[in-house]
């Protein structure tokens, strides 16, 4: 079955305050088959609950009469000033959700001056964001079996204006995604991807092929299922830009990545792709004891409040990003929608940082959380 694309007039929403409201607000406007696509996750979607669960599982833990009269939370990645710790996940297929696509999600996202990551699977190409794009940007690659195009994207991505590259590791075959299974779901044509041609086709004028797409087995014929870590050694040779490794939860990877300069994303895919896969904040403090400093650690998965930002960053993450709450966001209100959810949550960050005693990033400790029972 494929939806129709998305209506565009949302009910009115005067209060719309949190990132609850949006994802109520994107259930109404978006067809139920698009909405599903974007909130489903692998199997029987237990890790996408123990994403957001353990958060509720920690609590925080303030100081007080600390003289704080103000906060700070200004974010410094890969040289790039930013004035929050909080940034745009990649998710593909924009199109699906809104008929601007990339281009209002890089536009909502400078209004904040928040940072994008741009999907391999994104509607719009490399080039159209690029040339979208006012604020910073990095590029989220599945590395090809076609090592040839591989390079071509990281440099189109590079000449476009992209900061950094993004290489998911975590993502050999896709996961079972029984919602689209059970709904018939195939990307329509608003929603395919550009930057990527039909197996067998050239790299231009043929329809795309993402991940989740109709094929034989259980791997995708276009994504490298046999990637290892001289891969992204390399990338980051070729493309001459910043590589992080994104879907890493184990403190072993993580040393590993840390000693060859390749930056830590933790990740499980939202929990779309390996169900009962651990959520990424458990193994955080582990991992950042690994990492010990070498390079910058990005969590994202269930991050609804900026109470779950800063338990994040106190537990030694660097940066966190949201996924499925901006698109919500993109799609009840486009750019306006994307700058919107980000606004909430900075705003709610800021008050968690106060309430603590905290007055900027560095002040946040693991001493400032605990179990909550």
């Amino acid at each position: 079955m494929t939806p129709s694309p998305p209506a565009r007039s949302a009910p009115q929403h005067p209060h719309r305050i949190t990132l609850a409201d949006f994802r109520a607000a994107a259930r109404e406007v978006l067809p139920a088959t698009a909405f599903d696509y974007l909130e489903g996750g692998a199997a029987d979607e237990r890790t996408v609950r123990w994403n957001a669960e353990a958060y509720e599982r920690l609590a925080l833990l303030p100081r007080v009469l600390t003289g704080t009269s103000g906060v700070d939370t200004r974010r410094t990645l890969y040289g790039t000033e930013l004035p929050s710790p909080i940034v745009l996940a990649p998710t593909a297929s924009h199109g699906l959700f809104h008929p601007e696509a990339e281009a209002a999600t890089v536009r909502g996202a400078a209004a904040t001056g928040a940072l994008t990551t741009v999907s391999t699977f994104s509607t719009l190409t490399l080039e159209e964001i690029g040339a979208a794009a006012t604020g910073p940007w990095w590029f989220q690659l599945y590395v090809q079996r076609d090592r040839a195009l591989t390079e071509e994207l990281v440099h189109r991505a590079r000449e476009a204006g992209a900061g950094a590259c993004v290489v998911t590791v975590d993502t050999p075959v896709t996961g079972l995604r029984e919602r689209d299974l059970r709904n018939g779901f195939a990307l329509p044509s608003h929603g395919t991807p550009a930057n990527l041609a039909s197996p067998g086709g050239p790299s231009t004028g043929s329809r795309p092929c993402a991940p989740g797409s109709t094929h034989q087995g259980i791997h995708d014929p276009r994504i490298d299922p046999a990637v290892g870590w001289s891969d992204l050694e390399r990338l980051r040779t070729v493309s001459g830009l910043p590589v992080l490794a994104k879907g890493i939860v184990r403190p072993d990877d993580a040393r590993r990545a840390a000693e060859a300069g390749i930056g830590v994303w933790m990740s499980n895919h939202g929990g779309r792709n390996l169900d009962t896969a651990t959520a990424p904040l458990a193994t955080l403090p582990a991992v950042a004891d690994a990492v010990a400093g070498r390079v910058p650690i990005v969590v994202d998965g269930g991050i609804r409040r900026g109470t779950d930002v800063v338990k994040a960053l106190a537990l030694g993450a660097d940066a966190v990003a949201i996924g499925r709450p901006y698109v919500w966001g993109l799609a009840v209100d486009g750019a306006d929608g994307v700058s919107a959810t980000l606004r909430a949550l900075r705003r709610e960050t800021e008050l968690a940082l106060a309430l603590l005693g905290a007055p900027d990033l560095a002040s946040l400790t693991p001493d400032l959380v605990g179990p909550a029972w």
